[in-house]
């Protein structure tokens, strides 16, 4: 284990930080808010200070980065990051909880969405935008990003992209890692343009227009209304809908739309299987609310925008789905489960994976009936080795254990089942809203600090999928061999 390598990249990250928090820091300033500015001053003064001191002492020529020191760089930063992101809500006494400011920074950077505040209107200017800033940094991921502009990351840091990117088969677009995240931030800084500029053509203020677009860009779906989206005209809410569904995307195939292979991007089943997913949900839960709206372009609206919402984990909300018919309820608790697309920035199983999870059933399932058949799995056209099924299962596994296990914690609050199971697989997927007492017209207020710790680390667990938080609290990972 290369410690001091591990640290370093971590005082790197937490000095990036220092400087993100300018943004919101001016932000405040233009708004005239001067105590929540002052609050943010203070954050950059610790975040500098923690930084250097961890960049000074832990400086190395050492440099050389491998799967392990990928994977606790990974689930380190992210809890660093969330400690110090957490400061200006507590020192500007807007969230004074620790673990209130904790549980909305972490949901913040893990794009769950998932909130404990109680009146979002009365926060300041400068809170909101760092508070849903949180979903736009962390939606393609922190450690992406310094790849990208730190020149002395060696090339070994494909283990950090593979550690923090979503899915289970991530490659590098181009020969050089640092290059593949130049690529994908120009792609994700375009979009999130250009969603801000339709949606400011439909009339949103630009503060409104920015940090709406943060949160569809991050999939994490912070909103600074008390009734989220449902206040917008419909325009709006169509273009929301149509980003939400664009950045649950493989982000490979806007890749391969800039060199313009298209015939590839056609031939995606992940692609085709995602839109499918959406369309034959949107349809049926159409179909099942129109009784309630009496009109068929408005359930078809808000039908989409739900599902949109969910399957890609985002999280706002156009209406209250409590009151929706349960089947409705029943279809987009079961989208929570798949996400979006491998390389997106949604969370949930992901459609890749839900794919490879079916195959590898069929395929076992022929290999009982059949026990001399020799069957090959294969993606995109290609074969899937071994060590990939493998992962994928393994992964599964965990994944419904730790459900499974968040749940059970969860449960000795005085809830009823709805709530708490709703809560743990919308924390654990990065959804945000749940069913019952945390559906959209609510938030995770009622919930005590234990569980709010455990839902926090459902997030990162979720976000960061399992193994960097598991392998970081392995005893021997940290081991010298």
């Amino acid at each position: 284990m290369n410690r001091k390598m591990v640290f370093y990249m971590i005082g790197q990250m937490i000095k990036l930080e220092a400087a993100l928090l300018v943004l919101p820091l001016l932000v405040s300033l233009i708004y005239r808010e001067h105590e929540t500015a002052l609050s943010f001053l203070i954050t950059i003064g610790i975040a500098l200070v923690l930084g250097f001191a961890l960049t000074l002492i832990f400086r190395t020529k050492n440099r050389v980065i491998y799967a392990k020191e990928g994977f606790v760089i990974v689930a380190l930063t992210w809890l660093a990051l969330s400690a110090v992101g957490c400061l200006p809500f507590i020192i500007s006494g807007e969230i004074p909880s620790f673990f209130d400011a904790f549980f909305e920074t972490v949901s913040g950077f893990t794009t769950t969405g998932a909130s404990v505040v109680i009146d979002v209107e009365s926060m300041s200017h400068g809170i909101l935008f760092w508070r849903s800033f949180t979903h736009w940094i962390g939606g393609m991921g922190v450690l992406v990003f310094i790849m990208a502009i730190i020149p002395t990351v060696t090339d070994r840091s494909i283990h950090i992209l593979r550690a923090e990117m979503p899915g289970p088969i991530v490659g590098k677009l181009v020969p050089k890692t640092k290059d593949t995240a130049k690529i994908l931030y120009f792609i994700y800084i375009i979009m999130t343009a250009v969603e801000i500029v339709l949606l400011l053509i439909g009339g949103m203020p630009l503060f409104e227009s920015t940090v709406h677009a943060f949160g569809t860009a991050g999939t994490g779906g912070f909103g600074i209304k008390a009734d989220s989206i449902a206040g917008y005209s419909p325009y709006l809410q169509w273009v929301i809908t149509i980003f939400m569904l664009l950045f649950g995307v493989n982000f490979n195939l806007y890749y391969l739309a800039l060199i313009r292979h298209f015939h590839s991007i056609f031939k995606s089943r992940e692609l085709w299987c995602y839109i499918g997913i959406f369309a034959a949900a949107c349809f049926a839960i159409t179909i099942d609310i129109y009784p309630m709206y009496q009109n068929f372009s408005e359930s078809l609206r808000l039908a989409a925008f739900q599902t949109s919402s969910i399957l890609t984990t985002t999280g706002f909300a156009t209406a209250d789905f409590n009151l929706w018919p349960g089947f409705s309820k029943a279809i987009l608790f079961l989208l929570m489960f798949i996400g979006g697309c491998a390389g997106s920035t949604a969370g949930g199983l992901k459609v890749s994976r839900v794919i490879l999870l079916f195959k590898i059933v069929r395929k076992e399932l022929l290999h009982i009936l059949h026990p001399r058949s020799v069957a090959v799995i294969k993606f995109e056209g290609k074969k899937v080795d071994n060590p990939t099924l493998n992962s994928v299962s393994t992964y599964f596994v965990l994944y419904i254990f730790g459900i499974l296990g968040i749940f059970l914690i969860l449960c000795l609050e005085p809830f009823d089942l709805e709530t708490n199971l709703s809560a743990t697989v919308s924390c654990f997927n990065n959804v945000g809203p749940g069913l019952s007492l945390v559906g959209p017209a609510s938030n995770y207020s009622a919930y005590s600090p234990l569980s709010k710790l455990m839902l926090s680390f459902a997030m990162l667990l979720g976000r960061l999928e399992i193994f960097p938080l598991w392998f970081t609290l392995t005893p021997s990972t940290w081991s010298k061999k």
